[in-house]
């Protein structure tokens, strides 16, 4: 028992040593990029959400300022196509014409055909819609996060800097709109400013999303208003704003990233929510939850126009999230990064020969 327990610590220290040697003369960022880059799921995650976002983003013709980008798929979300019958049995039409078995399976091999996920009733291409619909549901939740995410920073800065009734009046509006379901807000909203277009909803959406992140902003600030390099600041004469933005919130920063990357997994799933009960993205713009809602009286005979939206609206998620907790351990100094058994082996040996 005694020689496993001096085991134990012997394999401890030779791990705190291997991290000790790798993060030698690096600095708090590059440590941190460094600890990112060594999470699989992070990394494989930043992968899939980079390829979904290169896809649906080049795919469809779009007009930047003066310029006009054609896009490589040749239909578009207003194009009628001729509804194709091909393919289909028990007299459905539109349906999709990926193939992903091969040949040397049973399957018809693998191509894309020229409607990969089918069409409407009315004749469209398919991944045209599901391509627009990620889109906008993808700038949704970038214009959520970082809108959500500045309003909840500053606001529960100021709350746990200056405390007192400051932190009363802050914390008590906040707690006001906690009490207002979400899902209640988003309809108010998308009922009135729906028809203004995907970017007016997503920026009054987060004017209200804003407040998980600001109680876990003034809890932080709270810890670090007392530390002692706030404490050597103040005697060194600086003002209560370089203290609060050159000093503290560089130190918040990690609970900061990792709430705004959930806070906009949240907002996918709200954006889909919403336009799902009709009060979202409003014809003829679409989004993922649009084309759920639409399309759900279908699934039962043609599922494919139900099961192409969903699975981007998880893709999505479940990327976002696992970026999010990718850099939750990145920032967290109390994770200790996995040594490899061959690198742990070497490290104990050479323990035992200076022993």
């Amino acid at each position: 028992m005694i020689f496993k327990k001096e085991r134990d610590l012997s394999e401890v220290s030779a791990e705190s040593s291997i991290e000790s040697k790798e993060t030698e003369g690096l600095s708090q960022g590059q440590i941190v990029r460094r600890r990112f880059f060594h999470h699989k799921g992070a990394m494989i995650a930043l992968g899939v959400l980079t390829s979904v976002i290169i896809l649906v983003f080049s795919a469809l013709k779009a007009k930047i300022g003066p310029f006009t980008y054609p896009g490589w798929w040749p239909y578009g979300i207003e194009d009628l196509p001729e509804l194709s019958y091909e393919g289909c049995a028990d007299g459905l039409a539109g349906c999709p014409t990926l193939s992903y078995v091969p040949t040397f399976l049973g399957g018809d091999g693998l191509h894309l055909g020229p409607h990969p996920f089918g069409q409407d009733d009315i004749g469209r291409d398919y991944f045209a819609l599901v391509m627009r619909g990620a889109q906008r549901s993808l700038l949704v939740t970038v214009i959520i996060g970082v809108i959500a995410g500045v309003i909840g920073t500053v606001v529960g800065a100021i709350a746990g800097f200056y405390r007192g009734k400051v932190d009363s009046i802050l914390m008590r509006f906040t707690d006001f709109i906690i009490t207002i379901p979400s899902i209640i807000i988003g309809s108010v909203i998308g009922f009135h400013f729906g028809n203004l277009g995907v970017t007016f909803l997503a920026f009054y959406l987060g004017l209200f999303a804003w407040t998980g992140l600001s109680r876990l902003v003034r809890g932080e600030f709270l810890t670090l208003r007392e530390r002692e390099f706030v404490d050597a600041a103040r005697v060194a004469g600086a003002s209560n704003r370089r203290i609060i933005f050159k000093h503290i919130l560089p130190n918040a920063v990690g609970i900061i990233i990792v709430s705004v990357t959930l806070l906009m997994s949240g907002a996918i799933l709200l954006e889909t929510a919403l336009s799902y009960l009709g009060f979202g993205v409003l014809p003829p713009d679409v989004s993922l939850g649009s084309l759920i809602s639409q399309y759900q009286e279908s699934f039962t005979t043609r599922p494919w126009l139900f099961w192409y939206p969903g699975i981007f609206i998880i893709t999505i998620a479940l990327c976002i999230n696992f970026i999010g907790d990718g850099l939750r351990d990145a920032f967290d100094p109390r994770q200790k990064r996995r040594i490899s058994k061959k690198d742990r082996e070497r490290a104990v040996a050479i323990k035992r020969s200076q022993a």
